[in-house]
């Protein structure tokens, strides 16, 4: 008999009311055999010492056993249901109403790693024939909106003869990428006029010290450069850069998934740019996020720790996905409000979709300043042979011939490998300011 499915899905912890499949366990059916083969050996050879044998099974068969509950309470519910990868958490497991049965549990985990699943009692996984709870701990090794697995839920009566099975669909886990390391940050030479924490090259209410001028009626007294006066002869005043906001727009290009699970391009695309949104919006600057998937989902520059969960929502979106957020046309028919003229526009790719490279290209000549980090960290597999090697020669110069284009255009490139710091490949831009011009 096949055990019944649950198919609630919920993620809360109330307890559920399931009905167990009733079976004879495989012990009862090794007792049966026993007590049958001795039995039948006892009658053909007529002699009376087989039948003996037969009596301690045939006894444990006639045992008086408990009444089976016709229903128990199941909860399961993690301690979080938002993760990053490799964060450690509780899936919580409460049996209620097993009455004398003892409860074994045995996860079938999809895309979470359980470790101790084996389902014996005593263990990790193993419920006791007191409470039925347990903590089984797990993490999620990969970003995405992943299914924690099955659970699988076995009562067994004192002997081990009866077995009531329950299979429990568990609940869905969103598992946020788990940002790089980067603590410095790009900054262009053209900022748009809002305060903010980047100095420009245009004086204003800023901390950074420019220079000193000769004091104009109407300025600020307490700004006076005494030692500069007392030098010139007359008023010196202190002249300080002004500090402005950056918008910054993130492409991440979730087009290519090749090679190991876990470390494909589409796994550093998210995990940089996860990285870029956390370093612009820890300064207070405008940051946005454009998803390259076929067509693309956007959300518009904001501010706040609220607007970078958001960020991270739209990373795990289905991409069928409809409505605000959804866009069919290329990135280049976004709108104003997630393009902002002026803005920094990081890149995230491996430049293995041609649609997305011309748009760059576009991009660039309207006057957008761009940033590629290139992540592409997996070649074409094949066989060995002549052919294959030459093959895969001609695919490498045709990337580097597309990232000389692409320089030529005047876009910056850097190479990540998604295990050192952002801040290695982008040192060449964050030491000094990065000249924004068409």
């Amino acid at each position: 008999m096949n055990p019944r499915r649950d198919q609630a899905t919920g993620t809360s912890s109330q307890t559920r009311q399931v009905r167990p499949a009733w079976s004879r366990s495989a012990h009862a059916g090794r007792l049966v055999t026993l007590a049958l083969a001795g039995l039948i050996i006892a009658v053909i050879t007529r002699r009376p010492e087989f039948a003996g044998v037969a009596a301690p099974a045939v006894l444990l068969l006639a045992a008086r056993r408990p009444e089976r509950p016709v229903q128990i309470g199941v909860s399961a519910s993690p301690s979080a249901m938002r993760l990053s990868e490799e964060e450690q958490a509780d899936l919580k497991v409460a049996v209620t109403g097993h009455r004398d049965y003892s409860v074994d549990l045995l996860v079938h985990p999809r895309f979470a790693v359980v470790p101790g699943t084996a389902g014996e009692p005593g263990g990790p996984a193993g419920g006791g024939r007191g409470g039925g709870a347990s903590d089984l701990p797990f993490h999620i090794a990969r970003s995405g909106r992943r299914s924690l697995g099955i659970l699988e839920i076995t009562l067994r009566d004192r002997c081990r003869l009866t077995e009531g099975r329950v299979t429990i669909e568990l609940p869905t886990i969103d598992c946020y990428p788990r940002p790089a390391a980067q603590q410095t940050r790009v900054v262009l030479s053209r900022l748009p006029s809002r305060l903010g924490d980047h100095p420009s090259r245009s004086s204003g209410e800023g901390l950074e010290f420019t220079g000193v001028r000769e004091f104009v009626p109407g300025d600020r007294q307490r700004r006076i450069n005494w030692p500069a006066t007392t030098r010139r002869g007359r008023l010196q005043l202190n002249t300080f850069a002004a500090e402005r906001v950056q918008n910054v727009v993130i492409i991440a290009d979730a087009s290519s998934d090749v090679g190991e699970p876990g470390s494909t391009p589409l796994d550093l695309a998210f995990r940089g740019s996860a990285a870029a949104a956390h370093a612009y919006l820890a300064v207070r600057d405008r940051v946005g996020l454009v998803v390259y998937q076929g067509g693309v989902r956007w959300i518009a520059p904001g501010l706040g720790v609220r607007h970078y969960y958001r960020i991270m929502d739209l990373m795990l979106a289905d991409p069928r996905v409809t409505g605000r957020l959804a866009l069919t046309g290329g990135i280049t028919r976004l709108p104003r409000a997630a393009l902002p003229p002026g803005s920094l526009i990081l890149v995230f790719s491996p430049l293995l979709d041609r649609r997305l490279v011309e748009t760059l290209r576009d991009l660039r000549e309207r006057g957008f300043s761009i940033l590629i980090i290139d992540v592409l960290n997996a070649e074409p597999s094949g066989r060995t042979d002549s052919l294959s090697r030459l093959a895969r020669r001609i695919w490498r110069m045709e990337q580097e011939a597309i990232r000389f284009s692409l320089r030529e255009l005047g876009i910056p490139l850097v190479r990540w490998d998604g295990q050192q710091s952002l801040d290695e490949p982008l040192a060449p831009y964050t030491r000094r300011v990065m000249v924004s011009r068409r």
